[in-house]
């Protein structure tokens, strides 16, 4: 981790006296970043937490600015506080910084193709994720969307799961064997208007998945349902199954049926919910430890 931060303060130009051409340090730069952001005006005090910053060293940036013309204090509710906001110049000046750091960004990866770019942007997004800034979770929480599987996408469906299921349950090799089976078995003989697989993602990062098999006789099996620890609570497990269920509706499916394990508790309340009902237990080991299989159902016509 340290040596990559080394190499992204020296990537990003941090470590030069004046970022992007523009007179300033980094993090007067930033603080401009962060003020630009708050329309309707912003307090000192939200931009020294947000940004972490000392309250001196923040007060002699915002009065640098200040005496520059770049923002003005309005009134707030208590006298004590007074919000601030970019004035006409200020916006000047942080559109000019703002154009040249895209400018910048841009020229970094244009050697990239899309799938680089995704990558890339998946990557990233992950990082900040995992490594707890808030930001990150209020980004995701919105922004994400589901669309139909394209080429690659199953193959990292089964290595996601397989690499969830052995560091939450350890449920190991034996998990990967049947997730990449069904996989190839689904791209091998996959019928259009009657199957689908579906995947959420947000900035090309995949949250979730889930896909719908015809196992005969009008009925679908959704399968491998799953999303991301970083993505939980945000609703996309529910909006996987809402999209299965109403495209097996339009497929003309007379009933769909699940398989999922008693430990599963956060997806079995999310197939109950959906409508989905328990009608066979089983126990079994086929992932190593004694747990119990269960079949759900739901009638569609």
């Amino acid at each position: 981790m340290r040596a990559f931060n080394r190499f992204h303060t020296r990537f990003a130009g941090v470590l030069q006296p004046s970022y992007m051409d523009s007179g300033m340090g980094v993090t007067a730069a930033r603080l401009l970043y962060e003020i630009a952001q708050g329309q309707a005006g912003v307090l000192a005090s939200s931009l020294r937490e947000r940004m972490g910053l000392d309250a001196g060293h923040a007060s002699r940036i915002i009065a640098g600015f200040e005496k520059r013309g770049w923002i003005a204090r309005g009134r707030g509710s208590d006298a004590r506080q007074r919000p601030i906001a970019l004035t006409a110049q200020g916006r000047a000046a942080f559109a000019a910084i703002d154009a040249r750091t895209r400018a910048d960004t841009a020229a970094r990866i244009v050697e990239l193709d899309r799938g680089q770019q995704d990558d890339l942007m998946a990557a990233l997004g992950q990082v900040r994720a995992l490594l707890g800034d808030p930001m990150a979770s209020e980004e995701a929480s919105g922004g994400w969307s589901i669309r139909p599987f394209r080429i690659g996408d199953l193959a990292l469906v089964a290595s996601r799961q397989a690499r969830l299921y052995e560091a939450e349950y350890g449920w190991g090799r034996a998990m990967e064997v049947m997730q990449g089976e069904i996989t190839t078995a689904f791209l091998r003989d996959f019928k259009p208007g009657r199957e689908q697989a579906w995947i959420a993602e947000r900035d090309g990062a995949m949250l979730g998945a889930v896909l719908l098999a015809d196992v005969g006789e009008d009925v679908g099996q959704l399968r491998l349902l799953h999303v991301e620890r970083v993505a939980r609570g945000l609703g996309i497990g529910r909006a996987l199954i809402d999209q299965c269920v109403g495209f097996a509706r339009d497929a003309g499916y007379r009933q769909m049926m699940l398989w999922t394990q008693n430990i599963l508790t956060q997806a079995r309340r999310l197939y109950e919910s959906a409508g989905f009902q328990l009608v066979e237990r089983e126990a079994h080991s086929l992932f190593g430890a004694e747990m119990t299989g269960e079949r759900w159902i739901l009638a569609l016509h």
